[in-house]
């Protein structure tokens, strides 16, 4: 069965533009007032980061299609994904606080990262999942541009604190993966998976 338009269950700004890059039609599909989609993210203790990020992907897709089929709105492909920040084995999540975002951002300069993003579709029972994984390495970033980046509100909300197509570029030497999964959506991933989900574009 062929589809004109895929269900996105994301929040986030950057999918949209990514799927809309692709000439992907979507409709957004986010949580309900009533539902705690946060604690879908909350870490388990000595869960590694690709494990953490399939489970919460998995739990956002089973969530979204409950959603979808309360809803009553027309049967479609879900798609979702999650991203995370991994230094060696630690999951750099999104920081709670200026303090926090400091404190992460640190712990990347000079060295080099994992982001790791997950990405899954159902269609009817059916579902499919592909992981992007890619290598971010930071040059030493001065205590102060820290600071600086940090004042400026852009790492919150951002796994890692940082988003990659913002100001902290310019600390980036090199990436190794794919930037549109460093942003929050790989889309060579998704679009194989909604090719198999009969989604056209």
């Amino acid at each position: 069965m062929k589809h004109d338009f895929v269900y996105l269950a994301s929040q986030s700004p950057r999918r949209r533009q990514l799927l809309g890059q692709i000439g992907v039609r979507f409709e957004l599909l986010l949580p309900r007032a009533d539902e705690d989609a946060e604690a879908l993210e909350a870490e388990r203790a000595g869960e590694l980061p690709a494990d953490y990020v399939q489970r919460v992907t998995r739990a956002k897709l089973h969530a979204a299609r409950a959603r979808l089929a309360a809803s009553g709105l027309p049967a479609a492909p879900i798609l979702c994904s999650d991203t995370t920040v991994a230094l060696g084995r630690r999951i750099l999540g999104k920081p709670a606080d200026a303090a926090q975002a400091t404190e992460t951002l640190a712990a990347l300069s000079g060295r080099t990262h994992r982001v790791i993003t997950a990405v899954a579709v159902a269609a009817g029972r059916r579902e499919w999942l592909a992981v992007s994984t890619s290598r971010v390495h930071f040059d030493a970033m001065p205590p102060r541009e820290i600071e600086r980046y940090v004042a400026s509100g852009e790492p919150f909300g951002k796994a890692g604190a940082y988003a990659i197509q913002s100001a902290v570029a310019a600390w980036i030497a090199r990436i190794e993966g794919s930037y549109s999964g460093i942003m929050g959506l790989p889309l060579f991933e998704t679009a194989q998976l909604l090719r198999q989900a009969g989604v056209r574009f």
